[in-house]
């Protein structure tokens, strides 16, 4: 009898595990759909948030963490590139600026400025390369 009733214990425990885990991959199926829905919408921002959210809560979602370093990848090159093209007008402009002012010392400051923008526009291509090579590497 105590065998019994010790096996019928046992296997509710482990059907309430599965449970908890089947329920925890449909959430988790449920979250990653919003986080591509935030990225389809060029939040990209959110959507890295709710990635780190995904991870947190759901740790043994293999095929969300997945999708989710995917969507993580993606989203991050993109917001590298939209920096880029950024710092690349504000570059252009203060070079411009530069060129244009016939005083010294405010040349000297433009030209201050825009090496500090050089640096950085270098900095977002090695990152931009860095996410590329990352990304060619999961698909092999």
């Amino acid at each position: 009898m105590k065998k019994t009733l010790f096996i019928a214990a046992a296997a509710i425990f482990l059907l309430s595990g599965c449970q908890k885990k089947t329920d925890d991959e449909a959430a988790a199926r449920e979250l990653l759909s919003e986080i591509e829905k935030l990225y389809e919408q060029g939040q990209y921002r959110t959507a890295l948030d709710s990635i780190e959210s995904l991870r947190m809560r759901f740790p043994m979602s293999v095929e969300g963490r997945r999708k989710g370093l995917r969507l993580w990848q993606e989203a991050s090159l993109k917001m590298a590139q939209e920096d880029i093209a950024v710092t690349d007008s504000l570059l252009q402009a203060t070079t411009a600026r530069m060129n244009a002012e016939p005083r010294i010392y405010e040349r000297n400051m433009l030209g201050v400025k825009r090496d500090s923008l050089q640096a950085r526009y270098e900095a977002l291509i090695g990152v931009v390369r860095m996410i590329r090579k990352r990304m060619e590497g999961m698909h092999k």
